[in-house]
């Protein structure tokens, strides 16, 4: 019979394989929380896709919400992922409303407002990903103490890598995440971006947002000298956003047509990346 814990992996491991290997790497008696945390980022970041309207997405970010503040016990209970992540985080001491704020920076998602400005997509950032690996590494039982802007940094890149490789797939659900000032700045509208028209001047601003993630990669890289072993696995994918940029840096780049990396060089990088730290936030 499956367990709570055995759904969430099964979840990460079909929506979010990456992090689902690199959770591999955790200890093991951590493991099953931290994908339970990981489940529950699944659900909040893909309510859009399963809500299509902002109300029905406000509804089930709601529900949410009232999961984490205990209003919703029985329905907690019933439901594999909110069952699995409330019985994580007691054990961690981990503040329900840390996982609170990001349902609700996740209610951008819902809505089609741009990003004005590049800070206000960092904020978004820090308030997602960053927020996101906080927490997974006090599971992993990590000194945090000096890790606050090796934490920033991580999810920064993290996001930016996600939004100039993920063009195609957030166009086609009425997305832009490119910041405004960005698309102001090279000539281009949020209706050309969702019409899929590709230009030199969006590669063009493409390519500012890549130099972005590459300035925060290596922040990230000064600061891990300092960082305490136990958070590894929570920083491991960003292993992948170097090796993911790379490739629109060649000719015959096209924005709207990305293509992952395989599944076997993922698990390569991440693998090597496991070994040799060093090479988490090499650009």
């Amino acid at each position: 019979m499956q367990t709570n814990f055995d759904h969430c992996a099964s979840l990460v491991r079909e929506a979010d394989r990456d992090r689902y290997l690199a959770a591999l790497f955790a200890p093991a008696e951590r493991r099953n929380a931290l994908l339970a945390l990981y489940a529950f980022n699944i659900e909040i970041a893909r309510v859009r896709e399963v809500a299509r309207e902002p109300m029905p997405g406000e509804i089930r970010l709601q529900w949410w919400r009232e999961v984490l503040s205990g209003e919703r016990e029985g329905e907690g209970a019933a439901h594999p992922v909110a069952a699995a992540l409330m019985a994580s985080l007691a054990p961690y001491a981990i503040a329900p409303d840390r996982l609170s704020a990001i349902v609700d920076a996740h209610t951008f998602d819902l809505y089609d407002e741009p990003l004005p400005t590049l800070d206000d997509l960092d904020n978004y950032a820090v308030m997602t990903q960053s927020a996101l690996i906080d927490v997974a590494a006090d599971i992993l039982g990590a000194d945090r103490s000096g890790t606050m802007m090796l934490i920033r940094s991580a999810g920064i890149a993290y996001t930016v890598a996600g939004i100039v490789s993920g063009l195609a797939r957030h166009a086609a659900r009425g997305q832009v995440y490119i910041p405004q000032e960005v698309l102001d700045r090279h000539g281009i509208t949020r209706e050309q971006v969702l019409a899929r028209e590709g230009s030199d001047a969006l590669k063009a601003a493409l390519a500012e947002l890549r130099r972005h993630a590459r300035r925060q990669l290596a922040a990230a890289q000064a600061d891990m000298a300092d960082a305490p072993p136990a958070i590894l696995p929570a920083l491991l994918p960003l292993a992948l956003v170097g090796p993911a940029l790379r490739p629109m840096e060649r000719r015959g780049y096209e924005p709207f047509d990305v293509q992952p990396l395989s599944l076997v060089k993922r698990q390569w990088l991440l693998w090597r990346a496991a070994r040799n730290p060093s090479r988490i936030f090499a650009a």
